[in-house]
């Protein structure tokens, strides 16, 4: 007979209770998962997150972590064949998880304040041209090519020397709703790792960038100091 019953997964941070209540929890099913639907859990009450059989392959689902556990159920099944239910997961502060997953004006670009702070807290912060863009519709997104020109700062290697030519190149993920288009000129792009892949932030054109670091500097409101040439 096929597996039935359920569990629930807890998860618990390494950090003061006190935090809790600052942190989201995002989970990204694993593109062949099967076997169960995975709901919120508080107080004996079921929300469900995850539907089985949902074949959204980069489809993220965050909640805050004092909404509850997660309760995975097996479904009901047809045949006695295997079936895996999986998925990653990543607890991250609020303020990270909404810039990842914002709902309002999520193309818009940054003030030279959020351009600014940007610089000093991405996990990456690159001077790039955009080499090719390789859109997914099914998946609602855009892979950005990168050549890079300058690397000031990454967390992962995303960016890696490539060839006997010694040039820097990677990928970064956007969503497809922004248009972007390969072209000419040096971007600043600036972003978050999540789930292992590079997600883009503020990208201004470089001599944009150039200049309101100039004037910050000049009046001493820059947040952090970067080699901005």
């Amino acid at each position: 007979m096929y597996p039935t019953g359920a569990l629930i997964v807890n998860l618990r941070p390494n950090t003061s209770p006190a935090s809790y209540k600052h942190l989201t929890v995002c989970i990204k099913p694993f593109k062949d998962s099967a076997g169960a639907n995975i709901y919120l859990e508080k107080t004996g009450e079921l929300k469900l997150l995850v539907r089985d059989g949902d074949r959204s392959p980069s489809k993220v689902y965050c909640f805050g972590y004092d909404q509850g556990g997660l309760f995975v159920e097996a479904t009901p099944q047809q045949d006695i064949s295997r079936k895996i239910t999986g998925f990653q997961y990543e607890l991250m502060n609020k303020g990270i998880a909404s810039d990842l997953h914002t709902v309002s004006a999520p193309c818009r670009p940054c003030s030279d304040t959020e351009v600014l702070l940007a610089v000093c807290t991405s996990d990456f912060v690159i001077r790039g041209s955009i080499q090719d863009v390789t859109n997914k519709a099914e998946e609602q997104e855009s892979i950005i090519h990168v050549g890079v020109n300058k690397l000031y700062r990454q967390k992962s290697k995303v960016f890696q020397l490539t060839g006997e030519s010694g040039n820097w190149r990677g990928q970064i993920k956007t969503l497809l709703e922004c248009g972007v288009k390969p072209g000419d000129g040096d971007f600043l792009f600036t972003g978050r790792m999540h789930f292992g892949e590079a997600r883009l932030g503020c990208a201004p054109r470089f001599k944009d960038f150039q200049r309101m670091y100039k004037e910050a500097k000049d009046k001493g409101l820059n947040p952090c100091e970067i080699g901005p040439d």
